[in-house]
């Protein structure tokens, strides 16, 4: 069947269930590149919230109706493709804006531009546009829209010379401008501002009096509790970390209280005197944002600074964040908690353009989480702490803390790293907030093949509600085991 060649206003039914959109262009020196993306409004045109755009740095829409594909080179060409699944598309969607973005110039100055429609299930191809530009920066090719229960495309070229913003601003997305920043945008609603400072949990236990600020007279021991075995063997008791001394007091006593409960669950699973580098990777996705603004992640890594302070040999954490990208954080010494907690523990940031500029109002040691993104890629911050590891070597096992809310869907590629990660010394402990799509890590404890079980995960509803005591017995029920088995096969 011979496709229809499509006029500037032209509409045509679409009989296909799942369409794919081209779009084609060739360009000669100093052309700009261009990107493809999607916009899913309501009927009154404007989109929900950002999760409806579509973009390279926000490549998979949450319903998996709408997908940015990627660039191929075509002979002298290059395309950039978008994917929809008008079966998927959510009844409150009544229309998919088909655009595209100049980065480094204008569409006026890429040759052969053109938008094709094809049939994705069967590979035909029903339409194609070609379109004409002089000093656009962004672009609207073609729309797919529904009319009288009927799914059409329509051949729009309409232009922009204000960018990808200028567009994106059109249908309700909200952008942030730069002062003084030509051509720069971000998107607000998806990336929150930096988190408030954390409201803490309540002890779940009373709070024993606060460690003194230099080791106390040995005349003068701290008696135990009833409830506390006598004579607890060496490396069980909670451990005094430098600068511990210089926290805030309410904090130094949840700290002191934690750290002996972490004690008391190495004690139960056996593992008294063991010691580990421990490393927290923070999930900075988008749908993490309620978790940030709310305080919950800034608690989470509060209460993890006693697992670090009870395994690791100084106390300190490496950190990582990520989404669409990883990036490494300032290590976590105990005494700097508070202020780590201010500057470090951020949510991600949806970026309409790919800078190089740093972002203004960025404190010393801040990630631009720009860069990070919003997006689900657990596997690139896995394959970046398994560099780490290699790169710098430890005398200790490394315990990996890794906490997400979900949202997986590199399956393959985080099964491959996990796989390939068996004979390194590094345990991977992922602990889910919320029960939401945990993909291969629900399922990693069944899958065979791996002489030693590297991967352990359990996932809560709300992790502020499940008390200190349980929280460690669950993070450190797999962690003693790995390592018994780890040292018999040679691994640590």
């Amino acid at each position: 069947m011979t496709p229809t060649s499509m006029s500037k206003g032209a509409n045509l039914p679409v009989a296909a269930q799942e369409v794919r959109v081209v779009l084609g262009w060739s360009g000669g020196p100093g052309a700009p590149d261009a990107d493809a993306s999607a916009l899913l409004l309501r009927a009154d045109g404007r989109v929900r919230d950002d999760g409806d755009f579509v973009f390279y740095n926000q490549p998979r829409h949450a319903s998996g109706a709408v997908r940015h594909s990627g660039k191929r080179r075509e002979g002298d060409g290059t395309t950039d493709t978008v994917e929809v699944d008008l079966r998927a598309l959510e009844p409150e969607i009544q229309r998919v804006v088909l655009g595209a973005s100049a980065d480094g110039g204008t569409f006026g100055q890429l040759s052969g531009l053109r938008l094709r429609l094809f049939d994705a299930v069967t590979g035909e191809e029903l339409a194609f546009f070609e379109m004409e530009a002089t000093t656009e920066t962004a672009f609207i090719g073609g729309e797919l829209y529904l009319r009288g229960g009927q799914w059409k495309f329509r051949a729009v070229g309409q232009g922009y010379a204000s960018g990808l913003a200028g567009l994106a601003t059109d249908f309700g997305i909200s952008v942030d401008e730069e002062p003084g920043t030509a051509g720069s945008a971000d998107v607000g609603a998806s990336a929150a501002a930096p988190a408030p400072p954390p409201v803490p949990a309540p002890p779940t236990a009373p709070v024993p009096p606060a460690p003194p600020s230099a080791p106390a007279p040995p005349t003068v021991p701290l008696p135990p509790a009833p409830q506390t075995p006598p004579a607890p063997a060496l490396g069980s008791a909670p451990r005094l970390v430098k600068g511990e001394e210089r926290l805030p007091v309410d904090m130094r006593k949840r700290l002191s209280l934690r750290k002996e409960q972490v004690a008391v669950s190495l004690r139960k699973h056996g593992a008294v005197g063991v010691r580990a580098r421990v490393i927290l990777v923070l999930d900075a996705s988008g749908s993490m944002s309620f978790l940030y603004s709310k305080g919950v992640v800034a608690d989470v890594v509060e209460r993890m600074a006693a697992v670090a302070a009870q395994l690791d040999d100084d106390g300190e954490m490496q950190a990582w964040t990520f989404a669409s990208n990883p990036a490494r954080l300032p290590d976590l010494a105990l005494g700097d908690l508070p202020d780590w907690l201010e500057r470090h523990v951020r949510v991600g940031e949806l970026t309409l353009f790919r800078r190089k500029k740093p972002k203004k109002g960025l404190l010393p040691g801040q990630v631009d989480m720009r860069a990070v993104g919003i997006q689900n890629e657990e596997q690139k911050v896995i394959a970046e702490v398994r560099t780490f590891v290699r790169e710098h070597p430890a005398a200790d096992p490394t315990l990996v803390l890794f906490f997400s809310d979900g949202g997986v869907y590199r399956n393959k590629e985080i099964e491959k790293e996990l796989r390939e990660a068996v004979d390194e010394p590094v345990f991977w402990q992922f602990v889910g907030l919320g029960r939401s799509n945990y993909g291969v890590l629900e399922r990693f404890d069944t899958l065979p093949g791996r002489r030693v079980d590297n991967v352990g995960f359990f996932a809560v509803d709300d992790i502020s509600d499940v008390p200190d005591p349980e929280l460690y017995d669950r993070l450190l029920s797999e962690f003693p085991s790995w390592t018994k088995e780890a040292r018999r096969l040679g691994i640590i």
